[in-house]
């Protein structure tokens, strides 16, 4: 994008564009206000002419006048239409501002429907949730594309996919007008369509209208049709009480069939304008990328394209929706037009259905995609892993920092393997231990999914990361804190069953027990990880812990966060610095009583 390239950072770009929104907005607001004035004054004049012709003839002065009202509503629909899109625009903008400015906490889609409790790291990690990583990453309209990125972020790929989706993302990241396209598709936050109903009803095989009963009402409607006009030119009505009748009777014996076809339909298809649009901008871009081509193959297909198919259901759709209005209704029973439009449903569903599930996909991954790249575009400095395969777990990463934090968050080093396992982490409250932790863990999940990490250089293998940092009690379920976490060191040693190494990481572990059984129960767990080639960091504050290293040998050491008490001269109040740096060794302070006195409690003085 020439705006990168001129040096330009994220937040210039957005303003700009931001200030050239506002002010399209500002002309299409003064064209919509002309707008309404014309036509309130042509609704006038046309009124005039009413009132007129009640004494003298003014019909053809009307005809003109008319032409013009209906010019007024056709042309301010278009206006309509662009600020709906404008507003879009804006709302892009803005949010994108406030994502670099580090206000976009609470502001997205929190994906709390994708956490699940006994996942081994998404909670821990807060993957989702208010102030998430789904909230900062997630620019997604359609649910397909959020379910896609959810889907990521809790399970890693192959290194072969990280590759295809870096090489993917890589292409689309300087496409800003892409994204803004993608973004304004549709009037509604996000699509109403539900993944996987649609798929579930697109597959399905249910036919309740055959080509028999379709044809039967055609002709009924056909000679309900005639009856009515016979009934007019004759003046005799048996016939279309006959025909009347027979509709009727037709109507109700269809009845309970049609309303399931109907209803499956409308829970299974609601809203599928924005979802035509965005197979319609796959299938009509340009991309080089393996894995963008891919996507545009999987929607080629003969004679009518997915994005024609989608919009030729979202009509009957529409239409069928339009039959709840009672005067509908009630002609509905005499014409039978609901049967042929849940014919003209099924029709589709047999000749589409199957291949929904494909096109969903597509869609869901290229806003996945879309939405890893605006999270690269944005972070201009956030560098893709390297990402090796190898016999033993390798970690190594280069002023790494956390990406939920801001770009001057303090960054650290790292370096895990074969020669080093196990990192026992001590240090002081508020220190920065549960953060570093976080960091390590929250950039493995994205360098797994494809996108950028908080890193000047970040290197890995394959990693199954597995985490015990926030464990809650649940007085509903009976079980208590402790209980949680055992359950959660059993999922983790469960894992190191598998093929792929685990990534451990373990937040004051045991915290619910005695020192002395602390010490005994996470020395032997860890051991155990270790025996099956895990790597990972235990963090404490229970410096019986930092021994640990003593009895696994050099593939263990101690690091440390510390902390500085400074004195002010004048009120001798304190205030306790930190550098949130990692340092060997173990920690020789503690700050919980300087901490307990700084807000006043009185816990005396040695």
């Amino acid at each position: 994008m020439e705006d990168m390239l001129s040096g330009s950072t994220p937040e210039t770009i957005y303003t700009q564009r931001l200030a050239q929104a506002h002010e399209a907005q500002s002309h299409l607001n003064q064209r919509d206000r002309r707008f309404i004035t014309a036509k309130l004054l042509a609704g006038g004049v046309i009124l005039a002419l009413i009132f007129w012709s009640f004494k003298h003839p003014a019909l053809l002065l009307m005809a003109p006048v008319i032409v013009v009202l209906i010019f007024l509503f056709v042309a301010h629909e278009r206006v309509l239409k662009a600020l709906r899109f404008n507003r879009q625009v804006v709302a892009f903008y803005q949010r994108g501002i406030a994502r670099v400015n580090g206000k976009w906490q609470g502001t997205g889609e929190s994906g709390d429907a994708f956490l699940d409790p006994l996942h081994p790291y998404a909670r821990d990690l807060d993957l989702f949730g208010s102030a998430s990583l789904f909230e900062l990453l997630c620019t997604a309209r359609t649910r397909a594309g959020e379910s896609t990125l959810a889907r990521w972020l809790l399970a890693p790929a192959s290194v072969e996919e990280i590759r295809l989706r870096q090489a993917a993302v890589a292409e689309l990241t300087p496409l800003l007008d892409l994204r803004q396209r993608l973004f304004t598709f549709g009037d509604d936050v996000r699509l109403g369509v539900h993944p996987e109903a649609l798929s579930h009803w697109g597959e399905s095989a249910n036919r309740s209208i055959t080509r028999q009963t379709r044809l039967s009402a055609m002709i009924l409607s056909v000679l309900w049709l005639a009856s009515l006009a016979a009934l007019a030119i004759t003046g005799r009505g048996t016939f279309a009480l006959v025909t009347s009748l027979i509709n009727l009777g037709f109507s109700f014996r269809l009845h309970g069939r049609l309303n399931q076809t109907i209803e499956a339909v409308e829970r299974a298809a609601p809203d599928m304008k924005l979802l035509s649009e965005v197979l319609h901008f796959i299938e009509t871009q340009s991309f080089t990328a393996p894995r963008l081509t891919q996507l545009q193959a999987t929607l080629q297909r003969e004679g009518v394209p997915p994005s024609a198919a989608i919009r030729r259901l979202s009509h009957i759709v529409e239409s069928l929706e339009s039959r709840r209005n009672p005067f509908a209704l009630a002609l509905d029973l005499f014409i039978l037009r609901s049967t042929h439009l849940a014919y003209s449903a099924e029709q589709w569903q047999q000749e589409f259905g199957p291949a929904i599930r494909t096109w969903l996909a597509a869609v869901g991954e290229l806003e996945a995609l879309a939405a890893l790249s605006n999270y690269a575009f944005e972070h201009p400095t956030d560098t893709f892993p390297a990402l090796v395969t190898a016999p033993r777990p390798i970690f190594e990463a280069t002023a790494f920092a956390h990406p939920l934090l801001p770009a001057t968050a303090v960054r650290n080093d790292l370096r895990m393997g074969s020669d080093l396992q196990l990192v026992i982490v001590s240090g002081p409250n508020m220190a920065g231990k549960s953060t570093f932790m976080r960091a390590i863990g929250v950039n493995v999940v994205l360098a797994q999914c494809g996108a950028p990490v908080r890193a000047e250089r970040f290197v890995l293998s394959p990693l199954a990361v597995a985490a015990s940092i926030c464990i809650l009690d649940s007085l509903q379920g009976g079980v208590s804190r402790f209980y949680a976490e055992i359950n959660r060191l059993k999922l983790i040693s469960d894992l190191t069953q598998l093929s792929t190494p685990v990534f451990f990481l373990l937040d004051e572990l045991l915290s619910g027990t005695n020192s002395h059984d602390r010490l005994i129960g996470t020395q032997f767990f860890v051991q155990s990880l270790l025996k099956h080639g895990a790597i990972g960091i235990v963090t404490t504050h229970d410096l019986a812990l930092t021994r640990i290293p003593e009895a696994i040998g050099p593939q263990a050491i101690n690091c440390h966060f510390e902390d500085h008490i400074e004195e002010n001269a004048d009120d001798r109040s304190v205030r306790l610095h930190f550098d949130y740096k990692l340092h060997p060794g173990v920690v020789q302070t503690s700050n919980a009583l300087e901490l307990m006195r700084s807000i006043g409690l009185d816990v005396g003085r040695g």
